[in-house]
């Protein structure tokens, strides 16, 4: 492994763990009234879009991330249409 796969593994924890205090705030408080609907569906196909581009291209940086990441963006969308829907 060399400096540039190290540099992409610390980029891909933190920018992944960004989304970590947000789940663990949904998941506790279960409220998502002030989260876009809009932007977590957008976000969380790009997402998938990156994890389906890291497969092709066999780098593991990229594939271990968007894996975690998605993994996490579709649990609040999940339950943002879940609050969503009980609100209708």
């Amino acid at each position: 492994m060399n400096y540039i796969d190290v540099l992409g593994y610390v980029a891909a924890c933190f920018t992944t763990g960004s989304f970590l205090p947000q789940v663990l705030k949904v998941l506790k408080t279960r409220n998502t009234e002030s989260l876009s609907l809009g932007m977590y569906a957008i976000f969380t196909a790009g997402v998938l879009l990156w994890l389906i581009y890291g497969i092709l291209r066999k780098d593991s940086a990229i594939v271990v991330a968007n894996l975690v990441t998605f993994t996490l963006a579709a649990t609040v969308l999940g339950l943002k249409i879940k609050h969503d829907l009980k609100s209708y």
